[in-house]
């Protein structure tokens, strides 16, 4: 049979390419060893190739089949196999060192969207002229933020100040646990949504935003657990 492509004909020996004694045929019936001869007659008799898979193997192993086929199919499993590997990007998440409520939850938001995607998180608080001064509270926000996101991501840099920025990295954790972790905030949601509307209308409620809202990372400090 002709192959176009010359870097494909040079990619497996076939047919009078295979000079060994012998070649061990592998197919859906099983394996078998025969003389190199006698595989030759077998392609011919089914009008297909020999062709060598194994070369390094003794015997080397081959499979009879039509060369082109062969080759298609190679060139698919390479296609899937390339298109189930994940390309890791690194998103970046921007504070200020006073950020509020608000804006916190919209970025925690994207933070969560960005790991179950299988993407790096590069969390940074950067302080602008004398707010360095708050470089403690810049700290507490990060941890406050890795924190919140323990289910979804593993911290690989603790909260890190280079020059006005202060750095923390969170890389995804395996496939299918942020999936189960939402549901359980789903579910742990929907139940403090259920106690809040059965309590007083008068009830105390926590203040929000800017410093009150980073303090809360505080108390968190003491019981963060980080994954090596």
């Amino acid at each position: 049979m002709k192959i176009d492509k010359k870097k494909e004909q040079n990619q497996y020996r076939i047919n009078e390419q295979i000079r060994c004694k012998e070649v061990r045929i592998v197919g859906d019936d099983g394996a078998m060893v025969v003389s190199t001869r006698e595989a030759l007659q077998m392609a011919r008799s089914r009008e297909e190739d020999l062709v060598m898979i194994s070369p390094n193997a003794e015997p080397p192993v081959c499979r009879i089949i039509d060369y082109s086929k062969f080759l298609y199919q190679q060139k698919k499993k390479a296609k899937e196999m390339k298109q189930k590997q994940v390309k890791v990007e690194v998103k970046e998440i921007r504070f200020g060192p006073q950020t509020d409520e608000h804006d916190y939850n919209f970025k925690l938001k994207h933070a969560k969207e960005f790991l179950e995607e299988g993407n790096k998180v590069r969390a940074y608080v950067f302080f602008r002229g004398r707010s360095i001064l708050f470089k403690e509270q810049g700290e507490v926000l990060l941890l406050r933020f890795a924190n919140d996101l323990e289910e979804y991501g593993k911290v690989e840099q603790m909260p890190k100040l280079e020059g006005k920025k202060m750095f923390l990295f969170i890389a995804p954790k395996k496939s299918g646990v942020a999936k189960k972790s939402q549901q359980k905030l789903d579910r742990e949601r929907r139940e403090a949504e259920a106690k809040k509307s059965s309590q007083p209308a008068d009830a105390e409620t926590p203040a929000n935003g800017g410093l009150a809202a980073n303090a809360k990372g505080a108390e968190a400090l003491a019981n963060l657990k980080f994954e090596e």
